[in-house]
């Protein structure tokens, strides 16, 4: 089975910064795209960012310009640095990982169990 286990969320002031983090463990044969999901509360799911195996990456329009992802292969693991944060970033946060688990097993979508980022003064 595949896990992901997400770390770093918790409670800002407006302006500040957070860096979230994600790891990939278990049966993996490669990871293709990860990304970075949130749902505020009443809202839908939405993308945040996501970053390609190549390093090719893509953010939502209110993020562009305050939030960066990246990711180190070698750890498996998915970084999402914040900063400028504002109260709309309020959210759980969810890590996704495209994942095949062999080399004759398609790609499967995992999910993280979430972190929350509250933006608050």
């Amino acid at each position: 089975q595949v896990q992901l286990v997400e770390s770093g969320g918790g409670l800002v002031q407006p302006g500040g910064s957070l860096r979230l983090s994600c790891a990939v463990s278990g049966s993996i044969f490669v990871i293709h795209t990860m990304g970075w999901y949130r749902q505020a509360p009443g809202k839908q799911r939405e993308l945040v960012a996501t970053i390609t195996n190549g390093g090719s990456t893509n953010y939502a329009d209110p993020v562009k310009g305050r939030f960066t992802i990246s990711r180190d292969n070698a750890k498996n693991t998915v970084y999402l640095q914040m900063n400028s944060l504002k109260a709309e970033d309020t959210a759980v946060y969810y890590c996704n990982a495209e994942v095949r688990v062999s080399i004759l097993s398609g790609r499967n979508n995992y999910w993280g169990q979430g972190t929350q980022v509250t933006v608050s003064s």
